[in-house]
């Protein structure tokens, strides 16, 4: 029987606009049409290539479906499962760049990563090394998940009955793959790819004989010239990718997954084949991909990416989560300056939750990042006001923030101190990291003209005259005012010789709330420093 407070949910989910929703009431209606029974576990599926290790893209794949498994469970209160799936059967094509013993792994060209040697040393196969890197990848953010390792689905049998299904259907995949493909490389296709039993490479050769009913394939040893007869099942074949995806969806009743925008013909290839095998392929969606600051496609290769450790460096876990969250289908930018923003968007929705009604709630990105387990967390300073202080501080330590935070803190609690408060003494931490990391070796204070010089006496003249406990929204208006009787407009120039002379950079916080944080006096003196020159030109 489903509770009030259960029925109340639903009914708010129904109309929620947050794309989790919206993807699950997609997912909802292809099972409706599906007819399947009350009880149907309902099956989601990511896919990763383990010939390197987990990086953004991964995370980024596994919590968004995350979220809109966790949505279709609030929706029909049904059962769910997540399949992990690494595609460890594919043959090593290359060495990669980040490995030791590389001409080690140059002897094993073309087979299956887990018939690969560890370069490592420390798994069983290159392909189980890297597996258990996922794992503990994945482990580590507390997704819940199945892992589904190829080699093992192949070699068990468990794939033995879609790929009997795929013989059977060989020409009619063909007739859809075939022309997808160049004109050499038509010439050779076929969806199976033979384990030679010589070498134990997974062998690119055309297949010249198919025999449904023994279940069985003929190709020509591409170095012997023998032509050999092998059956498909319990590990004997691999199907390329593209045939491998739809023949995966068959097997393990895929019913939601989604993918990078650059696999958007591969999606509607794959779709193709599992209809012509009898099945529906699973709903999802095309995620665009990410740009760095320039406005280009990250490559790993090239290496102009941010990678989830050095996210974590400088911000939580839950503003990486916020970052996927926002905007799937929209190709955002993804380097360093992003995860301040991140941090404090997180903060800000979290803050907002505890206000909103509970349609607003469900639409909140928190209630996605947290699966409606939303902490009651209030951090009283912002992370960008941290990465301030620590710039004009040029704090060395998380000991000097602290050191301005307790008199601004006291206002809030009686005892404010990282043992009372640790979310926001990592917040610190990681402001500090950031400030000696992303901003000491590109900061550069300028050298203010004489008439920014008058308008930096006088506003120190007007924050003297405020009272030391003066509110912040009281120092805002001072600043503001000393900038409009300077004849800024827009005002924006006024900040922007603030933010360059003052701490250093092109962007800055909201004066009124910094000023509060660093204290009246501290930024008197502060601004005497630059109108005597003794700030322009210094780094950090």
């Amino acid at each position: 029987m489903v509770s009030d407070s259960s029925s109340s949910l639903i009914a708010l989910a129904q109309d929620a606009k947050a794309w989790p929703f919206a993807e699950a009431r997609l997912l909802i209606d292809r099972l409706k049409k599906m007819k399947v029974a009350d009880d149907y576990v309902a099956i989601f599926e990511t896919g990763y290539g383990p010939s390197g290790l987990p990086h953004i893209g991964t995370f980024g794949e596994v919590v968004r479906t995350s979220m809109v498994r966790h949505a279709y469970e609030v929706l029909t209160g049904r059962p769910t499962r997540l399949i992990c799936f690494s595609d460890d059967m594919d043959g090593l094509r290359k060495v990669p760049d980040n490995v030791p013993n590389k001409d080690m792994l140059a002897e094993h060209l073309g087979k299956a990563l887990t018939q690969v040697p560890d370069p490592f040393g420390t798994h069983d196969s290159f392909g189980a090394h890297n597996n258990a890197r996922l794992c503990a990848f994945l482990d580590s953010f507390g997704f819940e998940y199945e892992f589904y390792s190829a080699t093992e689905c192949y070699q068990s049998g468990q794939f033995d009955s879609a790929l009997q299904r795929i013989l059977e259907k060989y020409d009619s995949i063909i007739n859809v793959v075939l022309p997808t493909l160049g004109e050499e490389r038509k010439a050779t296709y076929s969806p199976f790819l033979p384990v030679c039993q010589r070498t134990g490479q997974v062998l690119q050769v055309p297949i010249t004989h198919t025999d449904p009913e023994n279940g069985q394939i003929q190709y020509t040893d591409p170095d012997t010239g023998e032509i050999i007869t092998t059956g498909i099942d319990k590990g004997k074949v691999k199907l390329q990718w593209k045939c491998d995806w739809a023949m995966r969806w068959f097997a393990l009743g895929v019913d939601y997954e989604m993918s990078g925008k650059d696999l958007s013909e591969s999606v509607k290839l794959s779709s193709k084949i599992t209809n012509i095998m009898g099945a529906t392929p699973p709903a999802g969606f095309s995620y665009e991909l990410f740009l760095d600051q320039n406005g280009e496609k990250i490559s790993k290769s090239r290496g102009n990416g941010l990678s989830v450790e050095e996210w974590l460096t400088y911000g939580t876990a839950e503003s990486l989560s916020l970052f996927m969250y926002n905007q799937p289908k929209r190709a955002k930018r993804l380097y360093f300056d992003v995860v301040p923003k991140m941090v404090d968007e997180y903060y800000s929705h979290l803050s907002a939750y505890a206000r909103q009604e509970a349609a607003a709630q469900i639409d909140n990105p928190v209630w996605h990042i947290h699966k409606a387990e939303v902490p009651a967390t209030d951090i009283p300073v912002s992370f960008s006001l941290l990465l301030n202080l620590a710039g004009v501080c040029q704090a060395e330590t998380a000991e000097v923030i602290w050191g301005y935070l307790g008199g601004y803190l006291a206002q809030y609690a009686s005892d404010v101190t990282p043992d009372t408060h640790p979310e926001l003494a990592s917040l610190v931490d990681y402001a500090v990291t950031y400030y000696q990391d992303r901003v000491r070796p590109f900061k550069h204070y300028r050298q203010p003209t004489e008439d920014e010089i008058g308008h930096l006496k006088t506003l120190a003249s007007k924050l003297a005259e405020l009272p030391a406990d003066a509110e912040a929204e009281d120092i805002q208006s001072a600043v503001f005012a000393v900038g409009k009787d300077a004849g800024y407009e827009p005002l924006r120039g006024w900040f922007s010789c603030l933010y360059q002379v003052l701490l250093g950079q092109d962007e800055g916080p909201r004066m009124g709330s910094f000023i509060t944080l660093y204290g009246m006096d501290a930024m008197q003196q502060l601004i005497m420093q630059a109108v005597n020159g003794d700030l322009a030109g210094e780094a950090g």
